[in-house]
């Protein structure tokens, strides 16, 4: 496969895909929503820079959720230690295998370890929804609300938070840019929801004839305060020049 199609594949500048190359990882990732998700390779990345700290044998190329949560522990402990501030948002959204948060968390980490900056990660709005994907679709392809939820709530999401109130906050957040997002679809395209223009729409809008006298008015108002003090300042060059 060619760089080029892994490039378009991960979303992933090319310069970060020869940085991962170069580190002889153990498990060469392919699709790295699945491969990045319970943080060995994470683990094995970091262990390159800081292999005082991290000890493979300790890590589990697992994908149950205990394995996730004991890797992940143990590369919090870490970030700890050696006062490194991933942003907590990446975590999680690797951890639940949430759309792009794999591949900017990759970008995140090769800044912090090569100190290089990329104008990807640090210039873009992170969105770890569906977004992007449902604005290619005809809108009769898009998703409903309750496919929105499906879509954008992991299983792990609730196991690991079995709070009701924090997932329900959730919930209300999907369906509120769901709603958002239709009723911008209604005024982009009303011909598609057959959403005729209503009277006050239709109806031609003239100036009242109210209006326009208190126009000219303010009009006359203004023309005569400016002939007073024009006419004032020629009799007072008139005075000087005597």
């Amino acid at each position: 496969m060619s760089d080029f199609t892994t490039i378009r594949r991960t979303g992933l500048p090319r310069v970060v895909l020869r940085w991962l190359q170069s580190l002889d990882l153990t498990i060469s990732p392919r699709h790295f929503r699945r491969d990045f998700s319970n943080g060995y390779l994470i683990a094995e990345i970091f262990s390159w820079y800081y292999p005082e700290d991290i000890q493979m044998h300790s890590f589990q190329n697992g994908t149950s959720l205990a394995a996730k949560l004991s890797n992940w522990s143990q590369l919090g402990k870490f970030f700890a230690k050696r006062n490194l501030n991933p942003i907590r948002e990446l975590i999680d959204g690797t951890i639940h295998c949430k759309p792009g948060a794999a591949e900017i968390f990759v970008q995140d980490i090769y800044t912090m370890l090569t100190n290089r900056r990329i104008k990807h990660i640090q210039d873009e709005e992170v969105d770890f929804s569906d977004r992007l994907y449902q604005d290619k679709l005809p809108m009769v392809a898009r998703s409903t609300a309750s496919r929105a939820i499906k879509t954008n709530i992991k299983l792990t999401e609730i196991l690991v938070e079995p709070n009701i109130n924090k997932n329900r906050q959730k919930v209300n957040a999907i369906i509120n840019l769901h709603l958002q997002r239709r009723c911008l679809e209604r005024e982009q395209y009303p011909e598609r929801f057959n959403i005729k223009p209503t009277l006050g729409a239709r109806a031609i809008r003239r100036p009242s004839a109210v209006s326009d006298s208190i126009l000219n008015l303010q009009r006359e108002k203004s023309w005569h305060v400016s002939s007073k003090y024009s006419f004032s300042d020629v009799k007072v060059q008139c005075c000087n020049s005597g």
